[in-house]
This record gives structure tokens, sequence and C-alpha cells, in this order.
């Protein structure tokens, strides 16, 4: 992983201020969209139509996850209230943009069909079934939807593309910092041992390599039509082009930040750490 500086705070006390009022689709201009600038880039053709099919699908996800956590109001209120509708609003954004671009893509037909797919395999059953170990797991894949949508951002000149992928990726990094909240107050009231959040923070980490993108892909690829039919690449190549694109880029340093945070580490241990885990992060997503 590189080492990519970033101004992303992550500061986690959701309390010390007021929240800003959240950006809104219609803030984005889909008309001024500088389609020569995206349209003949088919590693983004792939990723950006996964990623929208993967946020349209979080109303699943949500839901699975306000019944795992059903004996804590707080929690469930905020995920039915702010995260699913931010998740979905990313889906509904993300795909306006992809049919702005590529319009003659069937989106809705590759999504039924990659939904018919996922939603079996997004189930309760796959949340850990210790809460506090499975809000640790949503930290680690908030850290990795920040670093995949920050890498996606650099990785375009489009004014518009950037604009969304920030917003985006702003509001994982205000996800991660709930879950963050959340764990911790779990921990207050019956601390699991830090040896068990390490492990299912290594645990979650691999997973990422073998996360819904995948899933997402093969049906992007599958109903691909004309985009990119001349090229030569098949879908394991996709795949692996894919996975080395976001992994050869990720923000290290914003990445480990954040992977640290739920260990609750003193400062000078979690600074200590800091380059053993980015090598450590660096051996287990490397392709």
């Amino acid at each position: 992983m590189q080492q990519i500086s970033t101004q992303i705070p992550l500061g986690t006390d959701q309390n010390e201020q007021p929240e800003r009022g959240h950006w809104q689709i219609d803030d984005l201009d889909f008309d001024a969209i500088e389609r020569s600038a995206i349209e003949d880039n088919e590693d983004l053709f792939y990723l950006l139509m996964s990623a929208s099919f993967i946020e349209t699908g979080s109303e699943t996800y949500a839901a699975n996850l306000a019944e795992h956590y059903s004996e804590y109001p707080e929690i469930t209120a905020w995920l039915r209230d702010r995260w699913e509708s931010e998740e979905l609003q990313h889906g509904t954004a993300l795909r306006r943009y992809v049919e702005a671009v590529w319009p003659e893509f069937p989106w809705q037909k590759a999504y039924d069909s990659f939904f018919d797919e996922y939603s079996k395999l997004c189930t309760v059953e796959e949340l850990h079934p210790d809460r506090h170990l499975e809000m640790v797991a949503r930290c680690v894949v908030e850290t990795g939807t920040t670093a995949y949508y920050h890498t996606l951002r650099e990785q375009s000149d489009e004014p518009v593309l950037r604009e969304l992928l920030g917003n985006i990726r702003n509001d994982e990094v205000g996800h991660f910092k709930h879950f963050l909240k959340y764990f911790k107050q779990l921990q207050e009231n019956a601390p699991v041992a830090r040896t068990r959040i390490a492990g299912a923070l290594y645990a979650r980490l691999k997973e990422l390599r073998e996360s819904d993108s995948d899933v997402a892909l093969r049906h992007v690829y599958a109903h691909r039509g004309n985009y990119f039919a001349q090229s030569q690449h098949s879908f394991a190549d996709i795949a692996q082009r894919a996975y080395e694109l976001i992994s050869s880029q990720l923000p290290a340093d914003l990445a480990v930040r954040m992977l640290l945070k739920p260990l609750l580490l003193p400062a000078r241990l979690e600074g200590y750490l800091h380059a053993p885990i980015a090598r450590l992060a660096t051996r287990v997503m490397a392709p």
C-alpha cells in the first residue's frame, strides 16, 4: 500500500460539534460530466458499476445489522435512520453517474441479477455472534470503503466524479466514527480482551480480499454488452486488475490509523505499532 497523505480527520466524538447539513444528490451537476475524461476507462467502468450495485443493496445489510443489535435502541435507530439512508443515497448517486456516462448499460437488469445472488449471501448468520466483535468488523469494513473511495477519487480527473466520491468517502469516515463510538460503549459495559479484538481485526481484514465486490464485478461483466467488447481481458483478468489497482493505491497511513482505533491503545503505543501494522496490512492485501 502506498503512503498517501490525507486531511480526513479521525476524531471519534460525534457530540463535540453539531453535524453539518448532509450533501444531496441534487448538489451534483450530472449534466456537467466530462464524459471524454472517463468513458474509455475500463477499470473505472467496472469499479464504479460494482460500487453502485453494492451500495444500492445496503438495505438488506442494514436490516440484518439492526436485527443483530435489536437490544440496543440507539444503535438500531442510527442504523435505520442514518446509515441505511446514506448508503442508499450513495447507490442512487453512483447509479445516476454511471448511467450518464455509459447510458446503454442495462443497469436495472444487471443489478437484479446481482441482488438475486447477493441477497442469499447477506444474512444475519454471516455476522459475528459477539456483538462487540461485529462492531470491530464494521470498523474494518468502513476503513476499507473509506480507502476504496479515496483511491477511486485519485484515479480520475473528472470533476463531478471527484466531487461525488469525495462526498461518499467522507460519509464512510463518519460511519466509521459511529461504529467505533458504539464499540466503545459496548466495551465500557462488558469489555472483551484486546487479543480478541486484534483477532477480529485480522480476520476481517483478510476477508476484504474476498469481498462482495467480486459478486458485483461478475454481474457487471456478464451484462457489459458492447462496452469494452473489444477488450482482451477475461473476467479473471478484470477481477485481478481491479484488485491490484485498489490494493496498490490504498492510502496506507489513513487505513492503518483507522485499523488501530478499535484496539483502544495509549497514544504512544499506537504510534509505536503503526509501522508493523502497516507492513502486516500490506502483506495481507498484497496481490
